[in-house]
């Protein structure tokens, strides 16, 4: 079966920032042909973003609403608040990117984040919290993909393989490789 051919889908692309999130989220939804829903737009739009010293706080209860209002069959959901924001039943595969916390700390830096915002987000990838949370809300549909070392090709390669079902969890444990490498004091915050 083509992915083209595949009717009655909502795929969910999440992950922590940096990961690559958004640009998967593109490709899949122009090569499959699919609506794309960027959360994190919808709650800037609907006024749901309350700025908090260096984050975004958004009203979950209020935002899940909105979205179930906008989500169709045939859809590319894309944010890392997914986990908290939407129904199990109204998703059929929940990719999570992964990517190592050394390349993360990297894309960080680019972007300009402050030192404290860069080990929140890459700790939270070293622990899995996205992974945990989509786990818990999305059970059997999670798939994780690591992106680290890839390119966009790559990853919508992979992707697709996983939408077709002809392509397994690639299991990351970045707590052993960052504590093997005695780096736990460049990651977490004092």
């Amino acid at each position: 079966m083509f992915i083209s051919q595949i009717q009655g889908m909502s795929i969910v692309i999440t992950g922590n920032p940096g990961v690559g999130k958004h640009t998967l989220a593109k490709g899949l939804s122009e090569k499959m042909k699919l609506e794309l829903i960027d959360i994190n737009q919808i709650a800037k739009n609907s006024g749901l973003f309350e700025e908090n010293n260096e984050s975004n706080d958004v009203d979950a209860e209020k935002l899940q609403e909105i979205l179930k209002q906008k989500i169709s069959n045939r859809c590319v959901i894309v944010g890392h608040l997914a986990p908290y924001v939407l129904d199990k039943d109204k998703i059929s595969t929940v990719i999570v990117l992964r990517r190592s916390p050394y390349d993360l700390i990297k894309i960080y830096d680019e972007r300009g984040y402050s030192d404290k915002k860069s080990k929140e987000n890459a700790s939270s990838e070293i622990l899995g919290i996205t992974t945990y949370d989509a786990k818990n809300q999305f059970e059997e549909k999670v798939v994780q993909i690591n992106v680290s070392g890839k390119n966009i090709k790559d990853v919508l390669n992979k992707a697709e393989l996983v939408i077709s079902g002809t392509r397994d969890s690639e299991e990351m444990d970045w707590l052993e490789l960052v504590t093997k490498n005695n780096d736990l004091q460049k990651f977490f915050v004092d």
